[in-house]
């Protein structure tokens, strides 16, 4: 069998990137604002495969869902972990290892109670701040230095009931403004895979507000 003209060029593969969802699996989790990493992922998706005109397809693997994407040059593995989030580690560290990629192409998508519902960060390290998903990445991985895209939940809850805030359903008229959020961390994404960290947080910390104003009622 021949080559293909870039194999045969001694062309460099594409260079490759995880880009992970944290969430829950199953349909008691939808809708949830715990699921908001899933909610990036899928957009991110959506998007490049809509403009290619074809459908996004999930396939059901070891530890996860996982899609694959291009973006001018980049290969964009896109995992939506099964393992339920206090086990998300695993579904990372075995995609990690098994498409070989690099703890600096490493992105996690995350919602964040410390962030204003809507209000997008990203960084490039940090502590867990007591997401277990988080947690336990740090753990398997064994360091902190995971690049990872925050999606703000808000924290309008009373003491004792965080469980329960972030595993309800996010309102209506929150759900509404999630499409053009998602819009913005989907571009976050495309720009930390084509230019780097830095260049995203450049472009997305700066430009990013709440969606809507914090309640002061606040929660631990």
């Amino acid at each position: 069998m021949r080559s293909s003209k870039g194999e045969a060029q001694g062309e460099s593969p594409m260079e490759k990137y995880l880009i992970v969802g944290l969430g829950n699996i199953g349909p008691d989790y939808e809708g949830t604002r715990h699921n908001i990493g899933f909610r990036m992922v899928d957009a991110l998706a959506a998007s490049v495969n809509e403009e290619k005109g074809k459908p996004t397809v999930w396939e059901d693997k070891r530890y996860g869902f996982v899609t694959r994407i291009s973006v001018k040059g980049r290969q964009l593995i896109l995992l939506k972990p099964s393992t339920y989030m206090n086990l998300s580690g695993n579904a990372v560290r075995y995609w990690m290892q098994q498409e070989k990629i690099e703890l600096s192409h490493l992105l996690i998508c995350v919602d964040d109670l410390a962030l204003p519902f809507g209000q997008l960060r990203m960084k490039p390290s940090g502590s867990d701040a007591g997401h277990n998903g988080l947690k336990h990445i740090a753990q398997v991985l064994g360091t902190q230095a995971y690049a990872r895209l925050r999606f703000g939940i808000g924290s309008e809850f009373h003491r004792g009931q965080q469980v329960d805030f972030v595993l309800g359903k996010i309102p209506p008229e929150e759900e509404a403004l999630i499409p053009e959020r998602t819009k913005e961390t989907s571009a976050a994404i495309k720009t930390f895979c084509l230019a780097g960290i830095q260049m995203a947080m450049n472009q997305l910390n700066r430009k990013s507000k709440p969606a809507t104003e914090p309640s002061q009622a606040g929660g631990e």
